[in-house]
């Protein structure tokens, strides 16, 4: 009996790794001798990215960056010959805020920390690199990730502006005189679901500003900063970066999808088929009696492309029954038949109080597996299909 597992994050609980071991403790225990696990961590192109790609052979590295208020933070990144997968949040994301997301942070937080992990995935060598964004703390248009990679932003005065989208308003100039050459001969990828575009009504800071601390005015003050970005941008670059403003996906990550389509001619493409592709999870369902995904909660997002559906759909093309772990789960029966899992098991269905799930997920988690291991060694003893 060979399964695969291949889960995300349970977000605030465990780590896609953490998840992948626990269950595969169980169905070693419920099973017994006779069954393979193999274990791939997966995700959905934001956090957990990173984890990802170092269960799939990637080698993980470290480097000090700028965080997202400009204090220096520790972020690691993911490499495998020339090619590096970043996990933007590592070096800009919320969780970095130690207060966490205020009117103020919206203003000021920078991604130039980003920046800082492309270079440093340049200087390995790196001429692939795959930018997994999500989590992000600044609407900064992405301006931090040109300052990371060399580029100064100047006022009026000829002075350097720092980092945020509120500065962003202040820019007269853009010099690249020191920008890194290296990206022209570097592909990016950009590993993302948003479709909103940079600016407007559906742009990143009216979308997305509020949920990083931004006020109506704060939001207004914002997108004004960033079409002022857009307009010098296009100034010093030439048309397209004000064509890259509009393209879908411009909006994400506070905008650093649009530098990422404007500047790094980044190809934009979903976060879950990109994670999968360098996971090589279709290549290794193969010969697979059963695959088990899940993550967290399993709910309407779930089924907008986020990381269960993605496994249920290739294994469904490799002909693998597939089922789903959780720890609750918000779809009706007829919605889980339709995206392909046979049965799913939720935490909630061992215990009830969602707390104890968050703070015991290890445990039950291996219960579930457990039973599920029990459920396929009777089937396998009474030859029967693998009806989970």
């Amino acid at each position: 009996m060979r399964v695969v597992i291949a889960p995300d994050k349970f977000k605030g609980s465990l780590s896609a790794p953490d998840v992948a071991k626990h269950l595969a403790t169980g169905l070693q225990a419920g099973f017994g001798k006779g069954i393979e696990a193999t274990r791939i961590p997966v995700a959905d192109g934001g956090e957990g990215t990173i984890d990802a790609a170092i269960g799939s052979g990637f080698s993980r590295r470290t480097t000090t960056v700028t965080g997202p208020l400009g204090e220096p933070v520790k972020a690691d990144f993911a490499v495998r010959d020339q090619e590096a997968v970043i996990e933007m949040a590592a070096a800009s994301g919320l969780a970095l805020l130690p207060d966490g997301p205020t009117s103020e942070t919206a203003k000021t937080a920078t991604s130039i920390g980003t920046g800082e992990l492309i270079r440093a995935a340049l200087d390995l060598g790196c001429r692939k690199i795959i930018l997994g964004v999500g989590g992000s703390a600044n609407t900064d248009a992405g301006a931090g990730v040109l300052q990371g990679l060399g580029t100064v932003f100047l006022d009026k005065d000829g002075n350097e502006l720092p980092g945020g989208g509120a500065a962003l308003a202040e820019i007269e100039t853009i010099d690249f005189s020191n920008f890194d050459v290296r990206v022209e001969a570097t592909e990016f990828v950009l590993a993302s679901d948003v479709d909103n575009p940079l600016l407007g009504a559906s742009g990143a800071p009216a979308i997305f500003g509020p949920q990083k601390g931004a006020t109506p005015d704060d939001v207004a003050e914002l997108d004004a900063a960033a079409s002022h970005f857009v307009d010098v941008l296009a100034a010093t670059t030439g048309q397209h970066a004000k064509y890259a403003a509009k393209a879908e996906g411009a909006g994400a990550a506070g905008g650093v999808g649009y530098i990422a389509i404007a500047a790094l001619k980044a190809e934009r493409r979903p976060g879950i088929d990109v994670v999968l592709e360098f996971t090589e999870l279709e290549e290794r369902l193969k010969g697979a009696d059963l695959v088990i995904t899940g993550e967290g909660s399993l709910d309407e997002q779930s089924l907008l492309g986020k990381t269960p559906m993605g496994v249920s759909r290739a294994a469904q093309r490799n002909g693998v029954p597939v089922i789903a772990v959780c720890g609750r789960s918000t779809l009706s029966r007829e919605q889980l038949t339709d995206a392909g899992f046979h049965t799913v098991h939720a935490l909630t269905d061992l215990e009830k109080d969602v707390q104890k799930c968050i703070a015991e997920a290890g445990p039950l988690l291996e219960q579930l597996g457990k039973h599920i291991g029990v459920y396929l060694a009777e089937r396998t003893e009474n030859k029967e299909y693998l009806n989970v």
